[in-house]
């Protein structure tokens, strides 16, 4: 009766009233929203525990290297095979983003570095741990039908034979070569045919960087290019990376057993591999040098030969104590025995990393990856 008879009072305490039902609401809110995590939480460690296999996808270039590591793991632990799935690189890391739960993925293979843009997209998502996972180097080589004709390529080849545009007289015009000795004439009297990775994989990245983009500063077309943007460096790499669309430069989507399809039904073609699945296919390719380097497991060791990466694959943290081997199978794969110089992935192409040991104490460790710069 007092709150109502005195008007100021009741004013304030009406106002009393009212924060302390909404601070009541807020609390109840919050209680509500933390019993959601924790039973989602739980819900997924439950649901993931029933997934009793490990699931994994991304990159074709490192796709054999994992299958090799998970018929290993499944022989020689009491855990089951992995699931290893192929899809291109970035599909991966995609993937790896979508969440934290049963029906997304432990593992994204990838043969290039994860950009921060995805791991933005994970966070997003709610993954907010991903370990980085170096398992050895690779090259990108070129080649063609076993049959054909010597290559001895440089990235200008390259980039004067697929580029939209390209220098010719000093002016910048549209690419109007045919033939590969009309870039160079001790090139052979063959028709350029190109059949090079799609943008989903991580292959492309690379060779647009190592093979495109420098081929381009090579010939010359960077700095025309970027005088042609107003002295912008990064529209003129763009405008470097752009390519045919007249049937010269074709895109693979699948993977590397699809490139040598093509090149089996069109013998005149070049095609762009991962050196591990040639020197598995010498029987039906020959590969070209490039900057006079042939590429090899001792010249990409070495740093000889010019397109060459890492490879690699990405950790959810968020799940090694719930799916079962999860930590224990990325220590097997990055253990001496599998990726070490004389073990099988090196049989079957894989150049080992010097850092081997570094790598095995961060993953032991869990250690997550930072931003990149």
């Amino acid at each position: 009766m007092n709150v109502l008879l005195m008007h100021g009072d009741g004013e304030a305490v009406c106002g009393c009233i009212h924060t302390l039902a909404h601070s009541r609401e807020i609390e109840m809110n919050t209680l509500k929203l933390s019993l959601a995590a924790m039973v989602a939480s739980v819900a997924f460690a439950g649901a993931a525990a029933a997934r009793d296999q490990i699931q994994i996808a991304g990159s074709s270039t490192v796709l054999p290297y994992a299958s090799i590591v998970a018929e290993a793991f499944g022989e020689n632990t009491d855990f089951a095979t992995p699931v290893v799935e192929s899809g291109g690189s970035g599909a991966g890391r995609k993937k790896l983003c979508e969440g934290v739960d049963e029906n997304t993925i432990d593992i994204a293979n990838s043969s290039s570095r994860i950009k921060q843009s995805d791991i933005d997209a994970c966070a997003k998502n709610g993954v907010k741990e991903i370990q980085e996972v170096r398992i050895g180097y690779d090259g990108i080589v070129f080649a063609s039908d076993i049959n054909g004709p010597e290559f001895a390529f440089t990235p200008a080849d390259w980039h004067m034979a697929l580029a939209a545009k390209v220098v010719k007289d000093g002016q910048l015009v549209d690419n109007p070569y045919k033939k590969w000795n009309e870039i160079r004439a001790d090139l052979p009297d063959q028709e350029i045919l190109a059949f090079i990775p799609g943008t989903k994989h991580g292959t492309r990245e690379v060779f647009d960087e190592k093979v495109i983009i420098d081929g381009c500063k090579e010939d010359g077309a960077l700095e025309a290019l970027k005088a042609a943007n107003g002295g912008d460096e990064k529209a003129a790499e763009k405008a470097c990376m752009a390519l045919r669309t007249d049937g010269v430069s074709v895109d693979i989507d699948g993977d590397y057993t699809e490139t040598l399809a093509r090149i089996d039904a069109n013998k005149n073609a070049i095609g762009v591999f991962g050196l591990s699945f040639y020197q598995n296919n010498t029987d039906k390719l020959r590969v070209a040098t490039m900057s006079g380097v042939m590429p090899s497991v001792e010249t990409i060791a070495k740093g000889e030969y010019p397109v060459s990466r890492p490879l690699y694959f990405y950790v959810k943290n968020a799940h090694l104590d719930v799916i079962p081997g999860l930590q224990e199978y990325i220590e097997f794969f990055v253990s001496d025995e599998m990726a070490g110089p004389d073990g099988p992935l090196a049989a079957y192409g894989l150049v080992s990393d010097p850092e081997l040991a570094k790598t095995q104490a961060a993953v032991k460790a869990r250690t997550p990856m930072g931003a990149l710069n």
